[in-house]
């Protein structure tokens, strides 16, 4: 089960202590308890008046919203509610210029196509960045949003919610513990029917209107990379489509629903990702975890509770009368991880994408007032995104098994 609140600790002080390749295993994790930081505020700007409302930065103890901005006027007026802020601007280009002496932060929740001229716009006005998935739009902008990390040296954080959605955060605890044994195989699924509910608006098509699945990796990579600090070195992809009409046109030239993947990672393991946009299923965000000890099966929209599997010497008769294992299960209490001291006192109450967002906004205020590394830091957060951008590489072309190229610092 869960490791003993000294190992935590311990696993803490490695964290802070190295980087992310000396510490291992830790190199997919983050502090795993919340601890006293100075009486520091960081002074933050938010982009976006959709998304960028559903963040906690006024509660934060050491944060304050200190400008807010979007180009619709509504949106800048629900921003201002929100994070009871005064202050407002017509567009981030107006807020970087006139409130440069006033800013720390920029927390960028813009359109997908936008992240990286936003990011890069932001960093290089000198301010650290928290931006919304994914990443990066091709390779191209992986290899261009790295560089202005690199070249600014602030702190760039992505936020994806998959990370620090409970059953992960109990996987990555689990993982760290030893109790998988070899983790050998992840199955993660993101499903989320009638998005085609915003591809348009007003008559024209927004950024969503075909937006390849695998474009949106995200949700799904977290759920390995995150436990395990792994790479994904190869792909090999099959998308789904109908011929739909509501495909036809999107900017992307993508003709399909659903996308399915498997990958390979740098430890030669098996990671199954599907991404799927239409058909006969219900929405959810989960994964499955396979050890040769134990395995981890996250609750279903079905109905399934989350459950713990063990390896046994016990066998069993199939139905063919041939003996096997007699695995162990046994039903998994989920912790509400929000409720611990992993957050600091008002941050711990339900919030979006299963209790992800409090984590997302103590993370990224505490790794800049402790000047470390987030957790999905813009190494982790190219490693979320590009193996997408290969994989739908791969379904256009049939399935062709295609390389990951590698974006982590030599």
């Amino acid at each position: 089960m869960a490791p003993s609140p000294a190992r935590h600790l311990a696993a803490r002080r490695c964290f802070l202590k190295t980087t992310a390749v000396g510490c291992g295993m830790l190199a997919a994790g983050s502090p795993v308890a919340h601890t006293a930081i100075p009486s520091q505020k960081v002074r933050i700007g938010i982009v976006g008046g959709r998304f960028g409302c559903s963040f906690q930065w006024h509660e934060h103890p050491h944060c304050t919203v200190a400008a807010v901005t979007d180009l619709r006027p509504e949106r800048r007026k629900r921003l201002q509610q929100v994070y009871r802020c005064d202050t407002a601007y017509d567009s981030m280009e107006i807020m970087l210029k006139q409130a440069v002496g006033d800013l720390d932060a920029v927390a960028i929740f813009t359109e997908a196509p936008n992240h990286v001229k936003h990011s890069v716009m932001a960093l290089r006005a000198g301010k650290h960045v928290i931006c919304a998935v994914p990443a990066a739009m091709n390779l191209e902008e992986c290899q261009e949003l790295i560089e202005a990390v690199e070249q600014t040296g602030k702190t760039f954080m992505m936020a994806e919610t998959s990370y620090w959605q409970q059953p992960t955060i109990s996987a990555r605890k689990f993982h760290q513990a030893g109790e998988f044994g070899e983790l050998y195989s992840v199955y993660s699924m993101y499903r989320h029917p009638g998005l085609e509910s915003l591809w348009f608006e007003n008559g024209k098509p927004t950024w969503r209107h075909g937006f390849p699945p695998m474009h949106y990796p995200t949700h799904c990579t977290a759920h390995l990379i995150g436990v395990t600090g792994e790479r994904l070195t190869e792909v090999c992809c099959h998308g789904w489509g109908d011929g739909s009409r509501a495909l036809s046109g999107n900017a992307y030239n993508n003709p399909y629903w659903n996308e399915s993947a498997e990958f390979k990672t740098n430890r030669g393991h098996s990671f199954r990702v599907e991404i799927w946009w239409a058909g006969a299923h219900r929405g959810c965000e989960r994964a499955e975890w396979y050890g040769d000890k134990m395995s981890f099966i996250s609750a279903t929209p079905y109905g399934q509770p989350a459950t713990i599997v063990r390896s046994s010497r016990q066998r069993e008769l199939d139905s063919g009368g041939f003996a096997r294992a007699a695995a162990k299960t046994e039903r998994y209490a989920q912790p509400q991880w929000w409720k611990t001291e992993m957050l600091p006192e008002p941050l711990r109450h339900p919030s979006g994408h299963e209790g992800s967002h409090t984590f997302i906004t103590h993370e990224f205020i505490s790794a800049i007032i402790e000047q470390r590394k987030p957790a999905v830091d813009v190494y982790e957060a190219v490693a979320y995104t590009a193996p997408g951008i290969v994989a739908h590489q791969s379904a256009l072309k049939g399935g062709e098994r295609l390389k990951i190229p590698s974006f982590d610092r030599k």
